[in-house]
């Protein structure tokens, strides 16, 4: 049989899904399948509308060999699984003669623990050993999720969490789920033969695509105990998100209540001396966070070195004494010697890891209003470990709608821990012995100029770190009551958010919804249902919003999203810049801020129909020497800062969208 073409097999793939083959699509799935074949590094900008998920899938089926897809979101997750992967897999089964097979794996806490739903939760020694589901009433939500859960083990095959409609509470699922440190094994545990997660990792294990996410990635790269089957391709969606997925995977956390809990499942489990040691050490950490300022330790101060070096050493001797003894009269030993362990363990990994005092880690207190107070450890730079971990012996895609900022792709090459395109094994170049990569981008296939215009507000004032902006407020009220509302209100700060929404709500006859107040799938939907209706938050919706047609003509952006200066990790990463030579600003804060407004923009338009304004409340985007490296960063809107030609331009947008009846 004659090998397929490329052309042929997304030709077949876009009829089945009933799509149109679009010029970038192809290019993509061209792009793709090189990098596979010459097992090279490709970073492709892929516009939304274009189709990317076939632009990757088609070439990753017609290889052969295990690939594994990694991407951001659950939503993607399951397109990718539940839509796209079955039709593709339909459609190019005739023309490839094979029929290839996909599954989903996920982290362990993700599916249902058969051994905690029948045999319970250990719990600490004050409140016993008891059965969740005889302690929680049936009236009450838990009971009721209880019961749930235990009748949906019974009919469910995957044990998936997000395979459960409706979903239950975190608290509910934490009864019958357990971490990878807190899982007996399948060899010692009861229900090993019918764990759902080693079967989802079998599942994997014979599948020619895996689909994760990011956070398993990193792990399988961190960690050093491999979690995905082998793969010789890998491909990453929504690539834009994983260097902050990463780092929240690298990133260490200590919290009193954290400590107090792994005290407390020890206690019984070692001898009394260990127990007391521990117990003290807890004592000491949880007196000091009690006055802790939220910022960056720079250095580590005598008393807290004190404190973590007890903790350090109280829980090496707790986790030596809980592998040397037995308790037969503790109930189900060795789930709550494994739930101790898993606990006792974190707290060393992460004591340990900041008395090391590493040049690489950043150290720093933060104070949340309910949570109180925590002690965070994380890599300065992850572009080093990607570097390693994520580009050796394999072929890597990273796909996006957003990776060429400022008009190249070398600033999140840089984050990836790539050298500037072109330069990558080049003799005689400082990136000789980097990964060798190219930077694709296929374009979109919406008219920019034509359906958007990028207004910049170049005649307000510049926004202060503190106080309100009235002439801010002023312009938003103005635009929107122009627009007829169908404004996506994009803030830097929920308090910018929460303070325009109140104030509109008194000035303006049109529904405003703001993030916090539902859910985010419930806000997303009524400001879909609703053209009139306006929806005002922060970071997720920057990201996490699809509404094509005339719900969504006007998106406002209140200031250009710069990292707070007081964030510690963005503000050490920043100097770390300026310390070896380069520009910590542009490095660091430009490319963060360039990243969500691309995103932020890309809201705007989603069809090929869409017409309106992305609006920035924020004259520096005309002015500032970094204007232009942000702007060119955006989709090519046409650009102005005119305000009475927006809001001609807004009341004609919503007279052509009310003579529609919308």
């Amino acid at each position: 049989m004659t090998k397929p073409s490329l052309t042929e097999l997304l030709h077949a793939a876009v009829a089945a899904v009933g799509g149109t083959e679009r010029p970038g699509q192809v290019a993509m799935a061209e792009a793709v399948a090189s990098a596979i074949d010459d097992s090279s590094h490709l970073l492709v900008q892929a516009g939304t509308g274009t189709g990317k998920s076939l632009g990757y899938l088609v070439p990753a089926l017609a290889h052969g060999e295990r690939v594994v897809v990694a991407t951001a979101t659950l939503a993607l997750q399951r397109q990718l699984v539940e839509r796209d992967l079955p039709r593709t897999v339909e459609a190019l089964h005739p023309v490839l003669g094979r029929r290839p097979e996909f599954a989903m794996l996920k982290g362990r806490s993700n599916y249902l623990c058969l051994h905690r739903l029948h045999e319970g939760v250990p719990q600490e020694e004050e409140e016993g050993l008891f059965d969740p589901f005889e302690a929680a009433t049936p009236t009450s939500k838990l009971g009721t999720d209880l019961l749930r859960l235990r009748d949906w083990s019974d009919e469910t095959e995957t044990g998936d969490r997000d395979d459960l409609t409706p979903g239950v509470s975190d608290r509910a699922w934490s009864q019958v789920s357990v971490s990878s440190r807190e899982c007996l094994g399948a060899s010692r545990c009861a229900y090993g033969q019918e764990c759902f997660a080693e079967l989802a990792k079998e599942r994997a294990r014979l599948a020619d695509v895996v689909v994760t996410n990011h956070a398993l990635l990193a792990i399988d790269a961190i960690e050093g105990a491999p979690i995905l089957p082998s793969h010789e391709v890998l491909i990453v969606d929504e690539a834009h998100e994983l260097v902050s997925r990463v780092t929240g995977v690298a990133t260490g956390e200590l919290t009193p209540g954290q400590v107090n809990r792994a005290v407390r499942r020890a206690a019984k489990l070692v001898n009394e001396k260990a127990a007391d040691a521990l117990q003290t050490a807890a004592e000491t950490f949880e007196g000091l966070m009690e006055l802790a300022l939220p910022g960056r330790l720079e250095t580590i101060p005598d008393d807290l070195e004190y404190a973590l070096a007890s903790l350090r050493d109280a829980s090496r001797t707790v986790i030596s004494a809980i592998g040397a003894t037995r308790d037969k009269s503790v109930q189900d030993e060795d789930a709550v010697r494994k739930q101790a362990l898993a606990s006792v363990e974190s707290i060393h990994t992460v004591a340990e890891r900041i008395t090391q005092r590493s040049e690489y880690d950043v150290v720093w207190y933060e104070r949340h209003d309910r949570f109180g107070a925590s002690l965070r450890v994380a890599p300065l730079s992850v572009s080093g470990l990607l570097r390693e971990k994520l580009f050796a012996d394999r072929s890597v895609t990273l796909t996006s709608a957003t990776l060429k900022l400022g008009g190249d792709f070398n600033g999140v090459g840089a984050s990836l821990g790539l050298a500037p395109e072109g330069t990558a094994g080049v003799d005689g170049t400082p990136g000789a012995d980097l990964p060798v990569w190219k930077g694709v981008d296929v374009g979109s296939p919406f008219d920019y100029p034509r359906q958007g215009i990028l207004y910049v507000a170049r005649h307000l004032n510049n926004p202060g770190r503190e106080g309100t902006r009235a002439d801010m407020t002023d312009e938003l009220a103005e635009l929107v009551e122009a627009a007829g509302g169908r404004t996506l209100g994009l803030f830097s700060s929920m308090r910018a958010a929460r303070a325009a929404a109140e104030e509109l709500r008194g000035r303006l006859d049109v529904p405003i919804l703001l993030q916090g107040e539902e859910t985010l799938g419930e806000l997303i939907k009524n400001f879909a249902a609703d053209p009139r209706t306006c929806l005002f938050g922060t970071l997720s919706l920057w990201q996490g919003v699809d509404v094509p047609g005339p719900s969504c003509q006007l998106v406002v952006m209140d200031r250009i999203p710069f990292p707070r200066p007081d964030d510690p990790l963005m503000s050490a990463r920043q100097k770390a810049v300026e310390e070896a030579g380069g520009n910590g600003f542009m490095a660091v804060a430009a490319t963060h801020s360039a990243l969500l407004m691309a995103q932020g923009a890309g809201r705007l338009v989603r069809a090929t129909g869409d017409r309106g304004i992305v609006a920035v409340l924020d004259p520096r985007l005309a002015t500032a020497r970094y204007g232009s490296y942000l702007r060119a960063s955006l989709p090519d809107f046409w650009y102005t800062t005119d305000r009475n030609q927006v809001r001609r331009s807004l009341a004609a947008i919503d007279e052509a969208a009310r003579a529609e009846g919308k």
